[in-house]
């Protein structure tokens, strides 16, 4: 099986421009694509991890990717998807976050010898002269096309602002830089990114008379809406600081049985003929498929090692019988108000919940428990000594050990 077909059989292509090419291209490791990687955070999340998977998948059939951090087009921001204009960024905002996401892209990308190569548009983008980019750029444009563009519909219902409207040439004159300049044949993106993508092989095509080629990934994360990514306690980082192994682990552990499969083909590195015959599971295999791809995702973000501790630490919560490994909270005397700490912070502080509102609803529910005792009282209190080395749980799967420094 050649690696596009491999891609097709995960169900990791939406569409393409000209297959036959792009076949050839990635089969033949002659592909040089990029994936840009707005850095609206300070961590990359899962919404962005089928792309890094992808690029890692072709990087190891021989091809070169471009991970291209959008210092430039953050100053915009993409509209896609977007119901608001996106919060405007400082420059030292976006330069903190670019740097956050080269650490952790390194651990799915090989940079060295000039297998990858790690970019940020701001290079060439701050530089621009605005005149020259409407005279080169600007008439390779119409204006009746770009409002047809699936990116700018929901923003059209509540008002787009000419800022956000020249997303689409920004993104598209990246391409045309990076071909120019580096050799980049192809572009990669979500399938929300379409229109962009069309943009930018319409600007090569029309200015410099070659052929360049897209790809859209058909992302699990992406075209299922925003509900992938999401948890009650926020989004689900990269980062371990941000969202631990433990909880990453969960968050996959968790997913539904209809999407568990899908997630094992799009997302792991597991042979093709190993998932087919997962194909058939049912009831209780479907949680063994679950726990494959827990464990396999986490591995490959966080390391084998953190992986078998999450792995051991929800086997023993859920009935395996292991030496639990809890996450943990710390919580420090500023934390506690004449000596105590309400329910609702410790439940907050301990990402539980995402608000206090939150953790009201979720004890009126009966959904919240203290060492397996139901908490019943929004107005608890608990002092240094009555919460330490607690555990508190939300819900059947998400809990946290308290310790007081």
């Amino acid at each position: 099986m050649t690696i596009y077909d491999e891609l097709v059989a995960r169900g990791l292509i939406a569409q393409v421009t000209d297959e036959n090419e792009i076949k050839e291209l990635i089969n033949n490791g002659k592909a040089v694509f990029y994936i840009g990687f707005d850095p609206t955070a300070d961590s990359l999340h899962v919404g962005h991890f089928m792309a890094l998977c992808l690029m890692k998948r072709l990087q190891m059939a021989g091809n070169k990717p471009i991970a291209l951090i959008g210092g430039g087009t953050a100053m915009i921001g993409d509209p896609s998807g977007r119901t608001d204009m996106r919060q405007m960024m400082t420059e030292e905002t976006i330069a903190h976050n670019c740097e956050c996401f080269k650490h952790q892209m390194s651990r799915f990308i090989d940079f060295s010898e000039g297998k990858a190569v790690m970019i940020n548009n701001a290079d060439w983008l701050l530089g621009l002269n605005y005149i020259e980019v409407l005279r080169e750029v600007g008439s390779c444009f119409s204006v009746n096309n770009m409002l047809r563009a699936e990116c700018y519909k929901q923003r059209m219902e509540k008002g787009l602002s000419f800022l956000e409207f020249n997303y689409m040439i920004m993104q598209s004159y990246d391409f045309y830089h990076l071909y120019k300049t580096m050799g980049c044949n192809m572009q990669f993106g979500g399938d929300d990114q379409w229109s962009n993508m069309l943009g930018g092989t319409e600007l090569i095509r029309r200015k410099l008379g070659k052929d360049a080629y897209a790809m859209t990934i058909n992302l699990l994360l992406n075209s299922e809406g925003k509900k992938m990514g999401k948890t009650q306690s926020g989004a689900v980082w990269l980062d371990p600081e941000k969202t631990s192994p433990y909880d990453f682990y969960q968050y996959w552990r968790n997913v539904a049985d209809s999407d568990v499969l899908k997630c094992i083909r799009m997302l792991t590195f597991l042979p093709l003929e190993e998932i087919d015959a997962m194909d058939k599971w049912e009831g209780a295999q479907l949680n063994r498929a679950k726990e494959i791809l827990a464990y396999e995702l986490t591995k490959l973000v966080h390391g084998e090692e953190e992986a078998r501790k999450a792995e051991a630490s929800a086997k023993a919560l859920f009935g395996a019988g292991a030496e639990a490994q809890i996450p943990q909270t710390e919580l420090t005397a500023a934390d506690f108000t004449d000596g105590v700490i309400d329910i609702g912070s410790v439940l907050v502080k301990a990402g539980l919940v995402p608000s206090k509102s939150e953790a009201r609803r979720a004890i009126e529910q009966g959904g919240v428990s203290v060492d397996n005792e139901k908490i019943t009282d929004v107005r608890a209190t608990f002092t240094a000594d009555e919460v330490n080395g607690k555990v508190f749980r939300r819900g059947k799967k998400n809990f946290r050990k308290i310790v007081v420094q």
